[in-house]
């Protein structure tokens, strides 16, 4: 992990609210939740790594 994130108050109380959505969207089921939230980082951290490839390459050609 490169930083840790701090968070206000109402940052805190907006992410409370979305995770409690995220985790009704999975029947209530925090774990299932959770692994979910998992694949979803992985599929963007691919893409992000992908642009960042791209990036790369694209300023090593300039």
């Amino acid at each position: 992990m490169d930083q840790i994130v701090r968070l206000d108050s109402r940052q805190e109380a907006a992410l409370q609210a979305i995770a409690e959505r995220f985790i009704v969207q999975h029947k209530g089921d925090p774990v299932k939740a959770l692994k979910e939230m998992i694949v979803l980082n992985g599929h963007l951290q691919e893409r992000l790594d992908a642009l960042g490839t791209a990036r790369g390459k694209s300023v090593k050609q300039r």
